[in-house]
């Protein structure tokens, strides 16, 4: 059995999926009138800066991920798709519970939604595991959670600024091999994103869910969903909720699932496969 992974935010990079965004030019030029502006010379060109700003980045990393696995349905079906946060929608457009169109203009939203979030910030944990960070972070002062879990080894932290870094200071002093702040724009996947997925309820009561046409596993609750409104719900509370990315791999294997391809660009999501699963075939289709 094969799972499709599709990339979140992160990895973006000026000329990505040239090869794709050239061969479905009609899909292309679709985004493009939906969203208003000339995505296409932005994935192409960048420049880099504007690429990088949530806003932009999250359609580009979609189209150019969705283009990806349209390509590759010509030559295989998946078992199971997932994607890790904005990866889900790219997951949930390829299954056919919205369609194209739908998804670029959400993940847009989205985007500029998140952007608007200013407040908090986020850190990359390197090197102790859950039940420590956990345990560190509770004893701090202020907002600040577990927002991605990425391997056994790879967390990532969400919340007020000076509470991150206070739980900074202290994953350091018990040992964490790396403690990275992130340049990102606010604290996503935290409390602090409250007012940002009520905003995104509001768009995504207007759309109408299929049932998917491959089973989708989902962030916040590490399994596959049929419902189209259970879906819904469930990326809905991703805005906040934590990406449970190890017990998504680990469904997916238990499931049966022994080949991964990462499908659009980077390949952060194959590394986090290698470190959280043994014994798989993981590939980079895009």
């Amino acid at each position: 059995m094969t799972a499709w992974l599709f990339p979140g935010q992160g990895s973006q990079s000026a000329g990505m999926g040239k090869v794709f965004i050239e061969k479905y030019s009609d899909l292309v030029d679709q985004a493009c009138e939906a969203l208003g502006f000339d995505l296409k010379t932005l994935i192409l060109e960048g420049p880099e800066e504007d690429l990088r700003k949530t806003e932009n980045t999250q359609p580009a990393i979609f189209l150019v991920s969705y283009l990806a696995a349209r390509e590759l349905l010509e030559k295989e079906k998946p078992s199971f798709l997932a994607g890790h946060s904005l990866g889900e929608y790219t997951a949930l457009a390829v299954a056919e519970v919205f369609d194209f169109t739908t998804g670029i203009k959400l993940v847009r939203k989205r985007g500029e939604l998140m952007s608007e979030a200013r407040s908090g910030t986020m850190a990359a944990i390197i090197g102790l595991d859950k039940e420590t960070i956990e345990k560190l972070i509770s004893k701090v002062d202020g907002t600040v959670v577990l927002a991605n879990e990425n391997s056994p080894q790879q967390f990532v932290i969400s919340g007020e600024i000076g509470a991150v870094k206070k739980a900074c200071s202290l994953l350091e002093e018990a040992g964490a091999r790396r403690v990275t702040l992130l340049n990102v724009s606010g604290a996503f996947h935290s409390p602090l994103m409250e007012e940002a997925k009520k905003k995104m309820q509001e768009v995504l009561s207007e759309v109408d869910f299929n049932p998917p046409r491959f089973p989708v596993v989902q962030n916040v609750v590490a399994k596959s969903v049929d419902d189209p409104q259970e879906i819904k719900k469930n990326l809905i509370e991703q805005m906040t909720g934590r990406v449970r990315w190890i017990e998504t791999l680990e469904y997916l294997h238990d499931a049966g699932v022994k080949r991964f391809v990462e499908v659009g660009p980077g390949k952060v999501l194959t590394g986090l496969v290698r470190k959280t699963l043994k014994g798989v075939e993981v590939e980079q289709f895009g």
